[in-house]
């Protein structure tokens, strides 16, 4: 009996958090700079959204940190996150003398940097993504990796910090995976 009631109390509160969760991020969307079509997040994640571009078609998994302060973040289309994805796109500025690092609210040259996600990636669990970084179209970041470095285009990236790792497909199967997306409309 009592397992039972257990059940039905935590299937109501799953279910309110998940009705909730659609309801805040349609009021949530509107704070991103800009925003897609089919875009699901988890309205409990934090995102810096003025400075948030998203493309169509993306969804970005729970416990989502997305910084940008003082620059852009851009996410393309069809884009995957994992749970716990961190992305960053800046730094302290650590290089003042006699004076606290908390304290130091000026910024310097280079201290913030943009992060651009081209089309049809996927970020991994627990990956975290520093500033300055370009993920390519069509890669992959395995889960666990600190993407301190550009990705090349359809390949993966892993490890700590993450390196090259593999492309996706060989030559003639990449090129019969861009004929086939051309015919199908896709660019």
């Amino acid at each position: 009996m009592l397992k039972d009631l257990f059940r039905i109390v935590a299937t109501i509160i799953l279910f309110k958090r998940g009705f909730l969760n659609r309801i805040s991020r349609q009021f949530l969307r509107a704070k991103f700079k800009t925003c897609g079509k089919n875009v699901k997040f988890d309205s409990l994640s934090r995102f810096t959204y003025q400075n948030i571009n998203i493309g169509n078609d993306v969804y970005i998994g729970p416990n989502a940190v997305f910084s940008a302060s003082n620059s852009e973040l851009t996410i393309g289309n069809k884009v995957l996150f994992g749970p716990n994805v961190t992305i960053i796109c800046g730094n302290h500025n650590t290089a003042v003398i006699g004076s606290y690092m908390f304290d130091i609210s000026e910024k310097k040259t280079g201290d913030d940097m943009p992060i651009v996600i081209e089309d049809d990636v996927w970020i991994g669990a627990n990956v975290v993504i520093l500033k300055g970084v370009i993920v390519r179209k069509g890669s992959i970041v395995a889960a666990g990796s600190v993407l301190t470095k550009s990705t090349l285009p359809y390949s993966i990236f892993k490890g700590v910090p993450a390196t090259f790792y593999k492309y996706r497909w060989n030559e003639s199967q990449l090129k019969q995976h861009r004929m086939l997306m051309q015919c199908n409309g896709i660019r």
